[in-house]
């Protein structure tokens, strides 16, 4: 066992799962509460300390992870940590954040006397849970050969992109695909009630074909079964990642239209009211169905 101590900023969906496991793996960590105390105190009943602010959490840790919505949130928290930071500490995100951000962070903390990574997640809290998440890193070779067997404990497939920032475009890409999976799927269940083929019967014919997948099978678990906890991505995190996305594709001046048909929907769904902390990709379903006057129930 390494002399790591590791602090986790945002034990909620992923953040729990992440901390749990960095426990089980026998690591000293450190966690904050914030809105939420059920997840911290469930922690510090498993070992851990909580610290009252960043403060604290930065002189006491020496690899700290972030689990936030965007980097907005992401910058705040970096910007109250590090005046307290340890020499060589690393600030590993593993929120989807604006890979910009992420390069203008790294270049902080660097000129400070400490290390960015990215890594964010992919997965649901289920897999969090259970230390199975993936994680596509963005860091230096020899940051991330530090980190490293960190992560090992909470994710089982770990893929080093490059350099800070690499991670962060990589994970938007992959939301581009999973995202784009659910706009696909929200208006094809649309179409098809609409032409009088049924849930059931679509379900029937994709499920088990060259068209189905993993994300298929937790998506379609609400539109089957009635399953509101079936994938628990927000609608406002899906459309926030969309828009990140959108902002790389400009920096890159690449046309980008089909991404933008995605965040689109998202956008129109959280306009039309998807926008609560319990409104989920799944559940698009629905924004879709009445936006076409398709009954969603």
């Amino acid at each position: 066992m390494s002399n790591e101590r590791i602090g986790v900023v945002g034990v909620g969906l992923m953040g729990h799962g992440i901390a749990k496991n960095l426990l089980a793996a026998g690591y000293p960590i450190s966690v904050i509460a914030h809105r939420n105390r059920a997840p911290v105190e469930n922690l510090t009943n498993l070992g851990a300390s909580e610290v009252s602010d960043l403060s604290q959490m930065a002189a006491d840790c020496s690899i700290i992870h972030i689990c936030a919505p965007g980097s907005p949130q992401v910058e705040a928290i970096v910007e109250a940590l590090l005046p307290s930071m340890q020499n060589d500490a690393v600030v590993v995100d593993c929120s989807t954040s604006d890979p910009t951000s992420t390069v203008a962070l790294a270049s902080k903390l660097e000129n400070a006397g400490c290390h960015m990574a990215d890594a964010p997640l992919g997965g649901t809290p289920v897999q969090a849970e259970s230390g199975e998440l993936a994680t596509m890193v963005g860091a230096s070779e020899e940051v991330f050969a530090r980190i490293q067997p960190v992560i090992e404990s909470w994710a089982s497939a770990i893929v080093r992109i490059g350099p800070s920032g690499a991670g962060h475009k990589m994970k938007l890409l992959n939301n581009f695909l999973s995202l784009g999976y659910a706009a696909l799927y929200s208006e094809a269940l649309a179409l098809s009630r609409k032409v009088g083929i049924s849930v059931e019967q679509f379900d029937s014919v994709i499920r088990g074909s060259r068209m189905d997948c993993g994300f298929y099978q937790t998506f379609m678990g609400y539109a089957v079964e009635g399953n509101r906890e079936a994938h628990k991505f927000t609608l406002t995190n899906a459309l926030k990642d969309m828009r990140y996305l959108e902002s790389m594709a400009d920096e890159a001046a690449l046309a980008n239209p089909i991404g933008n048909a995605i965040k689109n929907s998202f956008a129109l769904a959280v306009a039309a009211g998807g926008g609560g902390p319990e409104d989920y990709v799944p559940h698009l379903t629905d924004f879709v169905a009445r936006r076409n006057g398709v009954d969603s129930g």
